[in-house]
């Protein structure tokens, strides 16, 4: 749940006043031109931005040590150090968080023809989000926060991303996603936001949006934003 939630770099409102609230259970999607504050948004979900005014619930809670418990988060940036083997970020999670299923991630792992013997700074850019999303996939998290999951992978790649995403995530659990690729992602999506800078222009369900428009997501979110 948001209130009034606003949010400044200096001079520049990427969050000017936002009130909405999400289901849970839903696959939801934020969309929008870049700068639109999709990832400024996300980080004050997940608890990396605290300067903001207004209100954030997370079931329930102002993001605390609770709701960072519960949050599973993809950044749109690695963080893992160049050192680390595929095995030694697995290993890491297992310890860090107490619903990491690492028996899920290894199978992951495999999926993506990755290997546990793999070293960050030999992989490429969606070689290493692959392990990401491994890694965030095998929590049992309450929130899935997924900033630009499709970004660094080639088109081949996208469906079985796709894929992991949805058989992976928790019954009753909710997904944020945001992407640039409408058009390859929005059949995952049960719900779509779309924001401008400063402010959000669509909060619907898909199946709202495609029965009113008569278009695909793709379509519309061009005409929005054309």
């Amino acid at each position: 749940e948001f209130e009034n939630l606003t949010k400044s770099y200096g001079n520049w409102p990427v969050l000017s006043n936002l009130n909405f609230s999400l289901e849970e259970g839903k696959v939801i999607g934020v969309v929008g031109p870049n700068g639109c504050g999709k990832t400024t948004l996300f980080k004050i979900i997940v608890g990396l931005i605290n300067d903001y005014k207004g209100t954030v619930r997370i079931d329930g809670h102002t993001p605390d040590e609770y709701t960072r418990s519960i949050i599973s988060y993809l950044p749109e940036r690695t963080y893992l150090n160049d050192w680390m083997k595929a095995g030694d970020a697995i290993d890491t999670f297992a310890d860090f968080f107490s619903d990491f299923d690492k028996q899920k991630a290894e199978e992951l792992l495999a999926r993506f023809q990755l290997t546990r013997n793999m070293r960050m700074k030999t992989m490429s850019k969606g070689m290493q989000e692959k392990l990401h999303l491994s890694l965030v996939m095998s929590r049992k998290a309450k929130l899935y926060v997924l900033d630009e999951p499709l970004s660094g992978v080639d088109p081949a790649a996208r469906e079985t991303i796709i894929d992991v995403i949805l058989r992976n995530y928790n019954p009753g659990s909710s997904v944020l996603l945001s992407t640039h690729l409408i058009y390859d992602v929005e059949n995952l999506f049960d719900h779509v936001i779309m924001m401008r800078p400063g402010s959000i222009v669509v909060n619907d369900s898909a199946e709202n949006i495609r029965t009113r428009t008569g278009k695909t997501l793709d379509e519309y979110f061009r005409e929005v934003f054309r």
